[in-house]
């Protein structure tokens, strides 16, 4: 178990180690360089195929859905997309319904590059929970979940009034 103060004084120097997000970053950052790691194999990066896993096979998706759907801040994703059509992966279109908006579509190429980033995700989780039992894991989510309510609410650093 974990003993994480969060009394930090000047004189005692934090350690970053027993800092929650010092973990979530680590891990995340390992997370991201297997994921690059296989998307380059297959000649993209991880956005692209977390943005391949986002759009709608059938009915394509609105464009001003797809950053908030995965947090990615709009100039990254117009980037992502952009590079994303240059490769063939999708195409935009005007939506029937309202001319303003614009969908994107997965190209058939895009389709077979969602398929092989669908399989590495499953394939990540499935390693991890053949590894991890399951009351962890359980513990885990619930954790992660309660974590980002907070996150959600935007109180953790707001100041304490006495």
């Amino acid at each position: 178990m974990h003993n994480i103060s969060f009394l930090y004084l000047e004189e005692q120097p934090m350690k970053q180690q027993k800092t929650v997000d010092f973990h979530i970053r680590w891990a995340w950052q390992r997370i991201s360089r297997l994921y690059n790691n296989e998307a380059m194999k297959n000649g993209f990066t991880m956005s692209i195929g977390y943005v391949l896993l986002n759009i709608d096979t059938q009915t394509g998706t609105p464009s001003t859905k797809l950053g908030p759907k995965m947090g990615m801040e709009p100039r990254s994703l117009t980037r992502t997309l952009k590079s994303m059509e240059e490769m063939g992966l999708i195409e935009r279109r005007p939506d029937p319904d309202d001319r303003r908006l614009v969908r994107v579509f997965l190209t058939n190429l895009g389709k077979a590059k969602r398929k092989v980033s669908r399989e590495t995700v499953i394939r990540f989780n499935e390693s991890l929970q053949g590894q991890i039992e399951p009351q962890k894991l359980s513990v885990f989510f619930e954790v992660i979940e309660h974590f980002n309510h907070l996150l959600d609410t935007d109180s953790l650093l707001k100041e304490k009034t006495t």
